[in-house]
């Protein structure tokens, strides 16, 4: 396959951890294609972030996630503080060393997976107090331990700390959600100014909440966007709601945040939602779901996600899809993938990987070249028209 080549670290100005150009926009949408320059490397948007949850994309070397065409990774502050733990990472140079990624490495702040994972979590102002889903000891994940973890890990973007609810909620939970994830941003702001997180190469970035209310939501993006942040994350999304309402709070959402600071929305990597999201204007995605897809034998194809254990897969001795150059497509038959899965053999869960994740980033490299080329909303059109979701009617 023709991967993207390894990124190359641009030089920054001192004290600088993110640069950000825009090289062009979509005529007929929001769409935008740029340039993130970080401490570690370089990242063409708009760009999808594979997770590597517990500091490993599961089941892939380092080398095959960056085969797949993958610029930046994203790992998860919540399940690396509860083992290895800061002090680990630190003695071992840092995540990136701890890892063995050479690129740059996003870290979500663990707020989520504290309100998904840690079902007796009590929130107060001060922070949220938990205990460990693995054996019970009881944490305080606050705005300023939070930017103590992060920039200790020595992630090239780290997120504030943000009170996340499940959807639907009362607009009062909302609002009181909202209004102290700001509160917490300003805290975090704070904190990381004190570890001096600017100058150890880690940009922070807020996030947007508001639910599914149309105000909040417009007056979250503001706070975000007059904040002293280096990029502004979309956050609370993407929890189970209707496609059609995230794609309207991102078209609220939207012309309230700065032209010249990347845009994150978090949580989505369905290729249909990638889509929709760059039409709307955003640069960056993350999402669990292709690889998890991938380990649980679901595979995308530009037709659809496919189930690689049926037995119509059975007797095709040709690639999953001719079109792939994925290590998995160019070697293997949609038979051996399928045979792999019936005999639950290790390697299947691998090969299916690496080829979701190829499968997304050549979609972004479709996205971004469209943009160039000023034929995005046509590219929009004929993948809508090509695309099925699951679940979508005929």
């Amino acid at each position: 396959m023709t991967s993207a080549p390894a990124p190359v670290a641009a030089a920054l100005a001192p004290g600088l951890p993110l640069a950000f150009s825009l090289l062009g926009t979509d005529s007929l949408s929001a769409a935008r294609r740029g340039v993130l320059t970080l401490r570690h490397g370089v990242v063409q948007t708009p760009a999808f972030m594979p997770v590597g949850t517990q500091a490993t994309v599961k089941t892939l070397h380092p080398d095959e996630v960056r085969a797949t065409g993958a610029q930046i990774v994203l790992a998860n502050t919540y399940h690396l503080m509860l083992r290895p733990g800061l002090e680990t990472l630190q003695a071992a140079g840092g995540l990136h060393r701890f890892m063995g990624w050479d690129g740059p490495i996003l870290t979500d702040s663990g707020g989520f997976q504290v309100f998904s994972l840690a079902h007796k979590a009590k929130i107060r102002e001060e922070g949220v107090t938990f205990r460990s889903h693995i054996d019970g000891t009881l944490y305080m994940l606050s705005p300023e331990r939070a930017m103590e973890l992060e920039v200790g890990f020595g992630a090239d973007i780290i997120m504030q700390l943000d009170h996340v609810i499940g959807l639907p909620a009362g607009r009062d939970a909302v609002r009181d959600a909202t209004e102290r994830s700001h509160r917490w941003l300003d805290r975090c702001i704070a904190a990381y100014r004190g570890l001096d997180g600017p100058a150890r190469g880690s940009a922070l970035f807020g996030i947007c909440q508001g639910g599914l209310e149309p105000d909040l939501r417009r007056e979250s993006a503001r706070y975000i966007a007059s904040a002293d942040v280096y990029g502004c994350a979309i956050g609370g999304l993407s929890v189970g709601e209707p496609k059609t309402e995230m794609a309207a709070m991102l078209d609220v959402v939207g012309p309230e945040l700065p032209v010249d600071k990347p845009r994150y929305l978090m949580g989505v990597g369905s290729p249909e939602d990638l889509w929709m999201g760059v039409e709307r204007g955003v640069d960056l995605f993350d999402c669990v779901l292709p690889t998890r897809l991938a380990r649980n034998a679901a595979l995308f194809t530009p037709e659809g996600r496919v189930n690689i254990r049926s037995r119509k897969w059975a007797t095709l001795h040709e690639p999953l899809d001719p079109t792939c150059d994925c290590a998995s497509c160019t070697r293997f038959t949609a038979a051996y993938l399928h045979h792999l899965f019936r005999a639950d053999e290790v390697l299947g869960l691998r090969l299916a990987s690496v080829h979701n994740l190829r499968f997304l980033a050549r979609e972004m490299e479709r996205i971004r070249a469209a943009i160039e080329q000023g034929t995005f909303s046509q590219e929009a059109r004929a993948f809508e028209q090509r695309y099925r979701p699951v679940g979508a009617t005929a």
